[in-house]
């Protein structure tokens, strides 16, 4: 079983900056996918971006070039790099974790990006 455990959610101002940063544990198969996913109230969970063990990023399309995604296979984490927030960007941001035999949860933290 793995054990997904985020940080680095908070309270930013447009235009800020904020970095997530999910660690796994456990027994983990390679190759994996790790990524992020977000969920707006009364909106459905979305894919924000991921990273698969070998090295490959996928991004939704809307967030290319404010978002960056990045692995370390030495540490099983990964790391969201937020740039340019928008209020639109609130969200509770989940830590996901996809192999052959698993897939993972963390438990959300929470982006709020307001004046």
């Amino acid at each position: 079983q793995v054990h997904l455990v985020e940080s680095g959610g908070g309270l930013v101002q447009p235009g800020g900056s904020l970095r997530l940063s999910c660690a796994a544990s456990g027994r983990l198969f390679r190759p994996y996918t790790m990524g992020w996913y977000r969920q707006a109230p009364g909106k459905q969970r979305e894919l924000v971006a991921s990273v698969t063990s070998n090295g490959n990023t996928n991004y939704a399309d809307s967030l290319k070039g404010r978002f960056t995604i990045s692995g370390d296979n030495a540490k099983n984490t990964v790391i969201l790099q937020m740039n340019s927030l928008k209020p639109e960007d609130t969200a509770v941001y989940y830590c996901n974790l996809r192999s052959m035999f698993d897939t993972s949860w963390g438990q959300g933290t929470q982006v709020t990006v307001s004046s």
